[in-house]
């Protein structure tokens, strides 16, 4: 894959794109409090399209690299390494799909198996990684944890409903809304690159 000097400044400003996006984050109603929403997935898997998945990769290295020189890590880099696997986990499979054949309908395709796949991910990685390295890191024990969700869902009351009622409905919001505005501006987006010869 070629790397001209216009395609290294668009990654960049994806890049820089999905930093800001990502400092605005909420927490969901009802969703683990220690999830964050934010939109930062919409220059990822825009710029992935359009640049490809390669340049993907590049974009969200860019994003946690500005993170980490603005604001450092809070969880010796747990959560940036979780970040740029579940962010790899939506892009790639969509760009993947979308390289094959660029219309809407192969664009929507990946996208629903990047939003399966990255489910899936963010359910095994949760479980068997991040939340039992956060309850050593902090001194917390698995039932703390789950008590911090039961505060704003008291239906949760055990790890698999964590990953039930929080885990998976979280992650298909987020990625389902990332997925909608993408495919509704994927087109006239591209339409723009192509015009003034960015791709």
């Amino acid at each position: 894959m070629k790397f001209t000097a216009r395609k290294l400044v668009m990654i960049a400003i994806f890049g820089a794109l999905s930093y800001v996006l990502m400092l605005f984050k909420f927490p969901l109603p009802f969703m683990p409090p220690f999830m964050d929403f934010d939109l930062a997935g919409i220059p990822e898997l825009l710029g992935a399209f359009l640049l490809g998945p390669v340049s993907g990769i590049f974009i969200v290295l860019i994003k946690l690299l500005i993170k980490l020189a603005t604001v450092g890590t809070a969880s010796m880099f747990t959560g940036e390494i979780q970040n740029f696997i579940l962010s790899l986990s939506f892009i790639l499979p969509a760009s993947l799909f979308y390289q094959r054949s660029t219309n809407k309908g192969s664009a929507l395709k990946g996208m629903l198996a990047g939003t399966a796949l990255v489910t899936f991910v963010a359910c095994l990685s949760n479980v068997y990684f991040i939340i039992p390295f956060y309850t050593k890191l902090y001194g917390m024990s698995m039932e703390a944890i789950i008590a911090m969700t039961q505060a704003v869902n008291p239906m949760v009351d055990s790890v698999w409903k964590l990953v039930v009622i929080g885990i998976i409905p979280f992650n298909l919001i987020k990625y389902g809304v990332t997925t909608a505005i993408v495919y509704f501006s994927l087109d006239r987006l591209r339409a723009i690159f192509l015009r003034r010869e960015y791709l």
